[in-house]
């Protein structure tokens, strides 16, 4: 491996769990405006480049945004990704579980990172090195959650444990919890992700098109919702504690009050 020790203990201190998400944009400045207005963020240059930024809750770095989405014609998403040992072994696993590797791995200092997608195409993101802000720090700053919506929750989870060592027992490892007709999985006893494809009774479903959603937690979602639709975005879906909104370029993404997401996801 090309990284020091330290960055061997930090990464699998967390290995398989999120650790960080990252955004594609067209229009860098009106994606700053957008979600510094909704999620209150505000920005520095990253190392990568001009077309790079780098999203700050209360001065703590929680997510990426890469203004790359028009010049290499890709989709503007919303990409989680996992700590990993290895960028090289995990990304193998994919490939001979039925995933896809789709970049990478490539040397982003301070680590390597690769874009893969499982079996179902639901893409995602793995890093392997120092994170980029420390895991406690990350979770608690950008309360985020990611939900995986897929054909079939069992056979993801199968997937996910097997390229990400979830349930295997090593030190760090994440923990899964079958529950709800879906899987919960838990790291350092918080819950970080889960994976639904509706109910237990019901086969899969061939028509959902598997996809990952990050969850932002947020103290109310509905000032949120009417930023969204003032700064060029658009509400999806809406309830009393939880919004499903729409960037300028398109990007997905959902905002959860605080005690909803506690509550559902506790």
């Amino acid at each position: 491996m090309n990284h020091d020790a330290a960055d061997v203990v930090l990464t699998r201190s967390v290995f398989g769990a999120p650790c960080w998400v990252s955004l594609t944009s067209r229009d860098l400045k009106a994606t700053q405006d957008f979600y510094g207005a909704v999620l209150g963020w505000q920005w520095r240059r990253a190392r990568l480049g001009d077309r790079f930024r780098t999203a700050l809750a209360d001065g703590v770095p929680v997510a990426g945004i890469a203004g790359v989405a028009g010049v290499w014609q890709m989709a503007t998403a919303w990409t989680p990704y996992f700590a990993v040992a290895d960028a090289n072994e995990t990304t193998a696993r994919v490939r001979e579980r039925g995933g896809t590797v789709a970049v990478g791995p490539l040397s982003f200092p301070p680590g390597r990172a690769a874009l893969v997608a499982d079996r179902d195409g639901a893409g995602f993101g793995i890093w392997q090195g120092k994170l980029v802000t420390e895991w406690e720090a990350w979770r608690q700053a950008a309360s985020t959650f990611i939900v995986l919506h897929t054909r079939d929750a069992f056979d993801a989870a199968i997937f996910y444990g097997e390229i990400l060592d979830w349930a295997s027992g090593l030190p760090g490892c994440c923990e899964v919890e079958y529950a709800h007709g879906g899987v919960l999985l838990r790291s350092r006893g918080e819950i970080v992700a889960r994976i639904e494809s509706g109910s237990v009774e019901t086969p899969p479903d061939p028509s959902v098109r598997s996809h990952w959603q990050v969850h932002f937690a947020v103290d109310d979602a509905g000032p949120c919702a009417r930023a969204a639709e003032k700064h060029g975005g658009s509400v999806l879906e809406e309830g009393e504690q939880e919004a499903v909104l729409r960037d300028p370029d398109g990007a997905r993404f959902t905002v959860t009050s605080r005690r909803e997401r506690h509550g559902r996801h506790a």
